[in-house]
């Protein structure tokens, strides 16, 4: 696994990475839209991957790459509360290269340590795998009536997920996972490095330095997110397999299921005896 990931970042990579990237996204700071990198690739190129595989191979973020603008986008009709509103991030084109190379290579690998209670954000998966599964077990929930024991489904939603992820606790996880300290410094290097500015009716706020979060609009947060909710699905099948929690079968021959996971919600299924 570290082996495929600390290998030597290419060109190539960083043009696969600049192409999957939106030619007229909103721009960061630097006002850049990708479509300009891609139609003058011919002359700016070489300082770009330059500059990109310095990052990747160890180097510091050049002055300014890795600032972000965060617009608020809102969730409902008229929002009236902060929690009404979505922070999405505007990162600069060139720090959007180093994270999407990252990324293209963190979810290759993601299927060998992510378990299968969780569908999105993981290679060979899909969301609607999990959302099947929990039809089946509705609909068993909803047509049992024999046995001594009910059985409860708690759906729970996971409120600003991105902003609660402490950044301490990813960095834990990736070492629990089996990542070398190299690859989790380059992680944390992209993570931690980042300074804000909050657009609001247009102006922008004084620069400041978060200290926990991931960002909505960076290539790489699904993936850092998918490992962080990894440590509640451990926790999980380390409970059932001391046997405090049981999950449901909804057939003799159907494996147990304690839990399943979605993009920022889950829903747990519990054996119930009050």
């Amino acid at each position: 696994m570290n082996n495929a990931l600390l290998a030597d970042y290419t060109r190539e990579e960083v043009k696969a990475a600049l192409d999957h990237i939106g030619d007229l996204k909103a721009p960061g700071p630097d006002g850049m839209l990708a479509i300009v990198f891609k139609r003058h690739w011919h002359f700016m190129g070489g300082e770009i991957v330059e500059e990109v595989l310095k990052v990747l191979h160890g180097g510091d973020f050049p002055e300014g790459s890795n600032n972000t603008i965060v617009v608020l986008i809102p969730e409902v009709k008229n929002p009236k509360r902060i929690k009404d509103l979505r922070p999405i991030s505007l990162c600069n084109v060139l720090y959007k290269l180093v994270s999407k190379v990252i990324a293209n290579r963190l979810k290759i690998i993601l299927p060998e340590v992510i378990s299968e209670n969780r569908s999105a954000f993981v290679p060979g998966r899909l969301i609607t795998d999990n959302v099947l599964i929990a039809y089946e077990v509705s609909h068993y929930l909803m047509n049992k009536r024999n046995g001594r024991n009910g059985v409860a489904a708690v759906k729970a939603d996971m409120s600003k997920a991105y902003d609660r992820v402490e950044w301490t606790f990813l960095e834990a996880m990736l070492g629990k996972l089996g990542f070398s300290r190299r690859w989790i410094a380059l992680v944390m290097k992209c993570v931690t490095t980042v300074r804000y500015q909050i657009k609001i009716n247009g102006t922008l706020t004084h620069q400041f330095r978060p200290s926990r979060g991931l960002r909505q609009g960076d290539p790489i947060s699904p993936y850092l997110f998918v490992i962080c909710a990894e440590g509640l699905s451990a926790l999980l099948r380390h409970t059932e397999e001391e046997g405090t929690l049981h999950g449901v079968k909804i057939c003799p021959r159907a494996p147990c299921v304690s839990h399943l996971l979605f993009a920022d919600d889950s829903m747990l299924l519990i054996r119930a005896q009050q």
